[in-house]
């Protein structure tokens, strides 16, 4: 099967968080040895990444170098993380690949997500990101035109666009590699925004798309049949924190969309990989599983994890059996 995976930011960093290069590239070298797992069961793979951490680390250096160099804006940071933990996607992957005698070959695509420049995430930003500062050290950066909001006691705090993904720019040349058999890695961090310009050129603009629904796009344009998306947890859960809280199994479209409606799943966290799994079935994927990155390889199959699928065919009732002719003489 094509199968696109949607590795969360917990794959990008060490288990305590760390973010230093060699923490980084040990926990993006454990997510390829699972993306690896998948691969050698003979499946076409396509491989996003989240990247907030490393968004995070730019945005520090922006602000403690704001008084000597301009910032760098956030598509170019999405840009570079993009290259950083490609390249480091392709060694850790590459050498996977060799530990199970597999002859395959990886490419990674710094791609590009169009969103819509009248998209209301522009008019009002209300994604946080970054760390909060006091007034006087966001000063610098919101003479640099950035959007800066004051949160009370924690100090102020950068809010950008969130806009919604449209299409991965990108997309046919990632039907290329994979027909040349690759393995390819892209569209990470929801890819980089960009806006079309009247003249068909297009340019990169000040926001972060949500990782999650950029992969069910891309899932969608590539005609993968499944959707894995590999967080820290085996399964979504109903009523979280509470002494009624169950995780969920198997369930169908309808189903999930109801327990969503509802509330069930909170917005900065489980909410956006949920959204993502139900836009990717209702596009016609086969199916979309939520679960741990350990378990990816089973949940291909649908064995673990949040499994939502389509409702099953109706069966129309056969018909009755024809009532013979009566013969007819004279």
């Amino acid at each position: 099967m094509r199968v696109l995976i949607a590795l969360g930011g917990n794959a990008m960093t060490g288990p305590d968080g760390s973010a230093t290069p060699q923490a980084q590239r040990e926990a993006i070298a454990l997510a390829m040895a699972r993306v690896a797992e998948v691969v050698a069961e003979g499946h076409e793979v396509v491989v996003t990444h989240g990247n907030g951490p490393q968004v995070g680390n730019l945005l520090v250096k922006n602000e403690l170098a704001a008084h000597v160099v301009p910032p760098v804006p956030l598509d170019w940071c999405g840009a570079q993380t993009q290259g950083t933990i490609g390249f480091t996607a392709l060694d850790t992957l590459e050498a996977a690949f060799a530990a199970r005698g597999l002859s395959r070959r990886a490419a990674a695509v710094v791609s590009r997500t169009l969103v819509d420049p009248d998209d209301p995430g522009f008019t009002t930003p209300t994604k946080p990101v970054g760390r909060f500062l006091p007034h006087d050290q966001a000063l610098p950066l919101i003479e640099h035109g950035e959007t800066w909001q004051d949160r009370g006691d924690k100090g102020w705090r950068r809010m950008v666009a969130s806009p919604e993904p449209l299409e991965v720019l990108d997309t046919h040349t990632v039907l290329t590699l994979l027909a040349a058999g690759y393995v390819v890695v892209a569209a990470g961090g929801g890819g980089i925004p960009v806006v079309r310009q009247p003249d068909g050129s297009v340019h990169g603009v000040e926001a972060v798309v949500d990782k999650d629904l950029t992969a069910a796009v891309l899932a969608r344009a590539i005609g993968a049949e499944v959707l894995v998306i590999a967080t820290d947890v085996e399964h979504a859960v109903l009523g979280y924190g509470s002494a009624s809280a169950r995780e969920l199994g198997r369930v169908q479209l309808a189903e999930m969309e109801g327990y969503a409606a509802a509330g069930e799943f909170a917005s900065g966290s489980m909410g956006p990989k949920v959204e993502a799994a139900l836009r990717f079935v209702r596009g016609g994927g086969r199916r979309s599983v939520i679960t741990a990155l350990d378990r990816i390889a089973e949940a291909v199959s649908g064995e673990v994890g949040t499994v939502i699928e389509p409702a099953p065919a109706a069966t129309s009732p056969a018909p009755p059996p024809a009532t013979p002719a009566t013969p007819t003489g004279r």
